[in-house]
């Protein structure tokens, strides 16, 4: 079908502030999720799936089989506001967060940018979010209905500001106690540039009594063996990467989910996400295969802005990838497409 959405990306919504447009088409997504024929005219229509759901990877995150491969990324409904709409428009799954234990306002504004010329954006957020209570009220809600049961969600859990380094562990897990029971899986979020020492938490040293730590608070709180996966930067240096792996590998874990934003750019504050990240994600979950070898899940993301960029992914290694840049840049039509073609 006509797509419209490309001219109207570049004559009338580039022309908003990017984060009021970011606020503006989560709202208009949810909107569209709780109205049910607005939701079921979506689903079968830009939101086609492949007719046959897929099966997870045998140790992977998931639980049950997801309707794609195709699932959306961290950062786009941080607060749960619109899974069903998303799940509608043909994602697989779909990550909400990044939650901090404590509800946060993050950094001041402007934090959100855009870079056509790169197919590129760029944020210095800063994690803001309603906090992990308001999360789980919401995804409380959402798993006591039959459609939100049936949508399969991640939730990924980053470190408050207000929290020193030293303090990390505690605060994650205060945010998996809460937020375990509803959530497909766990992703813990160490990779953000935009969280003031948070990066420094992927050395194995300070990640492994967090991880630790998430595992075991959340298995209790969930009754049941939670998936936990770990997300990396793609700035981590290979021997940092091989060090993950093997630390994934020694305590369990269902995978590691790779990459986040780079700050290998000169473009200003915060984390670059889009194509220029395309090349050295591939590399980093081709590296985290052969590290893992073909048991744990990884989850690709960065830089997937068409069927070949997620084809590549998928053949470096990962079992399921995520998208987000592209699916700003290219609307509403992209979750179905690729989930149909890839």
């Amino acid at each position: 079908m006509p797509d419209p959405y490309p001219a109207a990306y570049r004559h009338l919504i580039s022309r908003i502030d990017a984060e009021d447009a970011h606020v503006a088409a989560v709202r208009a997504i949810g909107l569209a999720g709780r109205l049910e024929p607005a939701r079921r005219l979506l689903a079968a229509t830009l939101g086609r799936r492949p007719a046959v759901p897929v099966a997870p990877a045998p140790h992977g995150p998931l639980a049950r089989q997801v309707p794609s491969v195709v699932g959306l990324a961290a950062g786009m409904d941080k607060d749960g506001r619109a899974v069903l709409g998303l799940d509608a428009l043909g994602f697989g799954f779909v990550e909400v967060g990044t939650v901090t234990a404590h509800p946060q306002p993050g950094n001041p504004r402007p934090r959100a940018w855009r870079h056509p010329e790169l197919h590129a954006l760029r944020n210095a957020m800063g994690f803001n979010n309603l906090g992990a209570d308001a999360l789980a009220a919401r995804l409380r809600e959402l798993r006591s209905t039959r459609r939100g049961r049936g949508v399969v969600v991640g939730v990924n859990i980053g470190k408050s500001k207000v929290v020193p380094v030293d303090d990390a562990a505690h605060d994650y897990e205060r945010s998996a106690r809460v937020l375990a029971r509803w959530a497909d899986y766990l992703v813990v979020n160490v990779s953000s540039p935009n969280t003031p020492g948070l990066r420094s938490l992927q050395s194995v040293e300070q990640l492994r009594p967090i991880l630790r730590g998430v595992r075991a608070v959340a298995d209790d709180a969930a009754d049941r063996r939670v998936p936990l996966l770990v997300k990396i930067a793609p700035d981590l240096a290979d021997q940092d990467v091989d060090a993950v792996a093997d630390l994934a590998g020694d305590l369990d874990l269902a995978g590691v989910s790779a990459t986040n934003t780079t700050i290998d750019h000169d473009l200003g504050p915060g984390g670059l996400s889009g194509a220029p990240l395309t090349l050295r994600s591939r590399a980093v979950v081709a590296r985290l295969r052969d590290r893992l070898g073909p048991g744990p899940t990884i989850i690709g993301t960065g830089g997937i802005g068409s069927v070949d960029d997620a084809r590549a992914m998928l053949g470096a290694g990962a079992d399921l990838i995520q998208v987000y840049s592209a699916f700003v840049e290219q609307g509403p039509l992209l979750p179905g497409r690729l989930s149909r073609l890839v």
